[in-house]
């Protein structure tokens, strides 16, 4: 496995263009209120727009470019994605989940708000997130409105997120194989990774090879994410990743590493990562910065 390192700057480039044109859509979908209930607005708005590196957002509208997408369209798709994802994350850091003080560097909501305010919070950010994706805005077509909604639903739901998060709290008290483990990551990181791509192919009404063709491609690159993620969990440092280190050991997770070693985890990812990027040879050359984001993603640092 290759040494660490950032982003190359092309890629870091795009990454940073994606996530400021993001940042502004989440914005405006989540303005500031001086209504009785601010708090939960405030707590939305920290959750969303406290940092964080928008690789879905950044999979959504990479793969909206390949299929001439308007990108006022993937935007929105690619914030309400965001969305579902920082909902995640804010209930993941609850004390009933991971109890995780600190997210991205900073005090997790409920810490930094407290534990009730967090969860609606959470609740709030997935419901608007359909709300954005059923508007006309997003597509004129109502056929493809319901086809991200039922996507995304799929994605997040109990096959696919949060399912995957229910079994990682299984594999606290229970020992999973390497199957189990692999089961668990494409449901929890995977299944997302998938709708950030196949949305661009939707939005384009794209064919079913296509659609195919980018979904084979996330769920190997979202296992790669999540075996480099375990490593990263032994290896890096706390205050480069944002977060405490070692935290699955000391949960008692099953993870790739403590299934499989480190090295052996590595290596995996390694070829995780090189299966991925064979899947995007169907786009000829058009599919660069999801090739760049693959390697990214297997020698990233935080």
């Amino acid at each position: 496995m290759p040494s660490p390192r950032d982003a190359s700057p092309e890629l870091q480039e795009a990454l940073d263009t994606t996530s400021e044109a993001v940042n502004k859509t989440l914005s405006r979908l989540l303005p500031e209120t001086d209504l009785a209930e601010a708090k939960l607005f405030d707590a939305m708005r920290y959750g969303v727009l406290a940092g964080g590196k928008r690789l879905r957002p950044f999979m959504v509208m990479e793969s909206a470019k390949l299929f001439n997408v308007d990108s006022g369209r993937a935007r929105r798709v690619a914030a309400a994605l965001e969305m579902v994802h920082c909902y995640s994350l804010v209930h993941d850091d609850l004390p009933a989940m991971d109890n995780s003080d600190t997210r991205r560097g900073k005090a997790t909501i409920h810490k930094q708000y407290d534990e009730a305010t967090a969860i609606l919070a959470g609740d709030a950010l997935l419901t608007l997130a359909f709300e954005v994706i059923a508007d006309r805005e997003t597509h004129p077509d109502p056929h493809v409105r319901v086809e991200l909604s039922r996507k995304l639903a799929q994605a997040a739901g109990g096959h696919g997120m949060v399912g995957g998060q229910m079994l990682d709290l299984i594999g606290e008290k229970e020992e999973f194989d390497l199957g189990t483990i692999s089961r668990m990551q494409r449901m929890k990181t995977g299944k997302l990774f998938a709708f950030a791509c196949e949305a661009g192919a939707i939005l384009g009404k794209a064919d079913e090879s296509h659609k195919k063709a980018l979904c084979n491609y996330a769920y190997d690159l979202g296992l790669a994410f999540q075996v480099t993620d375990d490593v990263l969990d032994v290896e890096a440092d706390p205050s480069v990743i944002g977060k405490p280190a070692n935290q699955d050991e000391q949960a008692g997770k099953s993870t790739f590493v403590s299934t499989m070693g480190k090295e052996q985890a590595k290596m995996r990812a390694e070829m995780l990562v090189h299966q991925a990027t064979r899947h995007l040879k169907v786009f000829s050359g058009r599919e660069a910065m999801l090739k760049e984001l693959a390697l990214y993603v297997l020698e990233r640092r935080a």
